[in-house]
This record gives C-alpha cells, structure tokens and sequence, in this order.
C-alpha cells in the first residue's frame, strides 16, 4: 500500500511538472488543438450552471481560469478555482487580477483528489479537461461528490474519442500527427503535448466514464458529444 501511494505521488508530481513547463503557452494551444472551439464550450459549461442559480462554484484543475472567469458573470455567485499546477494558478490569477475579478473569484493551489473544503459546500462543481490527469479517477470524483450540495451539479469537459468507426480512425491519425508536431513548433516540452495526445487514447470511454458516476452516486446524467465526438461535456446531478 505504502509503494503505491509513493507511485502515486510521483506520478503526480510528475502531471505538475509537465504543467509547469506548458502553462505560459497553455491557452494558445489549447486553441490551435480544438481549432478554438474549447472557449465555446467552456461557455456552455457557464450556460448549464447559469439555469440552477448556484451561488458557490468550485472550478477543479481550473489552469489559467479560463471557465473559473466565465463562471463569474453568474450574479451573486463566488468562484472558487485550484489547480495542481503553481505556474497555471500564477497565470490565472495574473488573469482574474486584470479583468478586476478578485472579488469574485479565488484561486489557489489544490489537489482534485484531496480537497480541503467541508462536506456539501459547493451548489456545482466543474472540470475542463482536467479528469484525464487525475492518478486515481475514482478518488477525484469521490471528493467532488463529497463536497457538492445534495442536488448540486457537477459539469465536466474532457477529450474522448469518437464513436464511429471511420470518424475515430481519422481523428486518431491527426491527432497522433499533428498534436506532436504542434507541441515541437510551439513548446518548450513536446513531450507533453505527446503525452496529452496519448492520454486521450488511453482514457476511459464516455460510456465508462458514465458508469463511474453514476456507480459513485450521481444520477440524471447526460453527455454532449462535441467535435464529432473529440471531446464530451457531462452533466450529472448528486
């Protein structure tokens, strides 16, 4: 048990490491990769939160705030964001600090499977793009059920793969090609784009990803296939 949790914590240091290094160019290539489709549906995640009148939101593995200031625009509404990677939360913060949403918005750093808020605290809990990092998916969901309010929401995007054959065939050639050779044009750490890439092909599918919440306890779930199925938003009640 011991060795496996030392595992776990290399591992995970190893995912801040690799942030670490892309954070400055993070939301750039974010753009390129989706063909700047991600700040569309990060939007979306706002509009779903919007209609349930939250008034605490916790944004897990938040990177530069992208939705963390989206979701601000909700009215009387706090946001709280936290992310693993320390550069991620410098940027973000450097971002909320300039749109003058620190009032609105916290930020800090935090890990998704260890989180330090109380029991039924937060009305909705978001991810984007982040559950792919976690080391252990069914602890990070975990945490994320513990802290919502019974009948709060928790809305995730994440990057899966799609479902039809000949779409999934072509979307795997691209993006084995042309993920990497992004990362080598325009970061300082190819390798993580490299690993970005393949991490999508090794995670769950989204039909086993619903099972893993609905297996956790939340219900009423529902899927968004986005970009033929490159990406997928779920939305599920505790």
């Amino acid at each position: 048990m011991k060795s496996n949790s030392n595992f776990n914590k290399s591992k995970k240091n190893q995912i801040k490491k690799m942030f670490d290094s892309i954070s400055s160019k993070y939301d750039y290539l974010n753009g390129i990769i989706t063909f700047g489709n991600h700040s569309k549906w990060k939007k979306e995640i706002t509009e779903i939160a919007k209609l349930n009148n939250p008034k605490k939101i916790l944004d897990v593995a938040t990177g530069t705030a992208d939705i963390a200031i989206n979701l601000s625009s909700i009215k009387n509404c706090r946001i709280y964001g936290i992310d693993i990677s320390e550069r991620m939360i410098k940027i973000a913060k450097q971002k909320v600090e300039s749109q003058n949403l620190n009032k609105n918005i916290s930020l800090e750093i935090g890990d998704a499977e260890n989180l330090k808020f109380s029991n039924n605290f937060f009305d909705i809990l978001t991810i984007g793009f982040g559950i792919r990092n976690f080391i252990d998916l069914d602890k990070g969901l975990k945490e994320s059920y513990r802290v919502l309010k019974k009948s709060g929401y928790i809305i995730i995007l994440e990057t899966s793969l799609p479902k039809k054959k000949f779409i999934k065939v072509i979307y795997l050639i691209f993006s084995r090609i042309f993920i990497p050779i992004i990362g080598k044009l325009f970061s300082n750490n190819p390798k993580a784009y490299k690993y970005l890439q393949e991490s999508t092909e090794k995670f769950y599918s989204v039909n086993d990803v619903v099972k893993k919440l609905s297996h956790i306890g939340f219900r009423e779930i529902e899927t968004r296939s986005k970009l033929l199925g490159a990406s997928t938003i779920y939305i599920a009640k505790k």
